[in-house]
């Protein structure tokens, strides 16, 4: 993995860049987003990571999280990656951001400015096998249930993302 992400202070600030994996390996502050879309009866579509994913592999997460490029703005990044991992793009929202720590049993660490957006979306993903084993969509109200029953089966971010934003989510109207 050769890709350079966006160092940053704990206001967002870019610093520098750095190689994804030793930014990982060393847990350093960096730019990240997670994109959460919904459709039209408020199910949220979520995705299974692929097993092979450097940390977090075949557990449930929000519908697409990554991180910008070395020199690519935010709003242009979160469309390529809904577009790369899922197959499809939409309007998209910003509706917070926070920073967060977490070490996996790995021994890589994410330590994310991370930026929350929403969207809506009634068509069909066709998640990207390198990034997704598979999709879905589900009620937020299952979702919970699911997440209070088995906790392990979810990312650590994606469950976080939804204790802030006081799940249920309502999804901005495009």
């Amino acid at each position: 993995m050769t890709d350079q992400i966006i160092l940053v202070d704990e206001n967002d600030k870019e610093i520098g860049h750095e190689e994804k994996m030793c930014v990982h390996e060393k847990g350093l502050l960096h730019r990240a987003f997670s994109i959460l879309v919904f459709n039209s009866k408020n199910e949220i579509l979520l995705q299974q990571r692929a097993k092979s994913k450097y940390h977090c592999g075949g557990l449930w997460s929000n519908t697409c999280c990554s991180h910008p490029r070395k020199s690519e703005m935010l709003e242009d990044s979160i469309h390529r990656r809904l577009n790369e991992e899922m197959g499809f793009d939409c309007k998209l929202t910003k509706v917070a951001n926070f920073v967060y720590k977490v070490k996996f049993d790995n021994g890589l660490t994410e330590h994310e400015f991370l930026h929350v957006f929403v969207g809506k979306f009634d068509g069909k993903c066709s998640p990207n096998p390198e990034e997704a084993d598979n999709c879905k969509w589900v009620s937020q109200e299952e979702l919970r249930k699911d997440i209070e029953k088995n906790p392990e089966n979810y990312t650590y971010w994606f469950k976080l993302i939804l204790e802030k934003l006081h799940h249920p989510i309502h999804p901005i109207q495009p």
